[in-house]
């Protein structure tokens, strides 16, 4: 389906950046996937709720750094 739409060229240069696409289209449709993607991650990151570790943020930084829970 065509439509047509004003973009601004800066908005358009920096989202082809970000998204490493070359054309309008790749651009516009790799944005519009993005935005759904990031969307149905959150619902999902919602849905799962928080789970209580039983940790202070003092001790979880400290596992952290020592490399046994999460990235360094």
């Amino acid at each position: 389906m065509r439509r047509t739409v004003v973009i601004q060229d800066s908005s358009l240069d920096d989202a082809r950046r970000l998204l490493g696409t070359k054309g309008i289209q790749d651009t516009v449709e790799e944005a519009l996937r993005e935005v759904i993607r990031r969307e149905h991650l959150e619902q999902l990151r919602n849905s799962l709720g928080k789970v209580d570790l039983g940790l202070t943020s003092e001790e979880l930084t400290k596992l952290r750094n020592e490399g046994r829970f999460g990235e360094k």
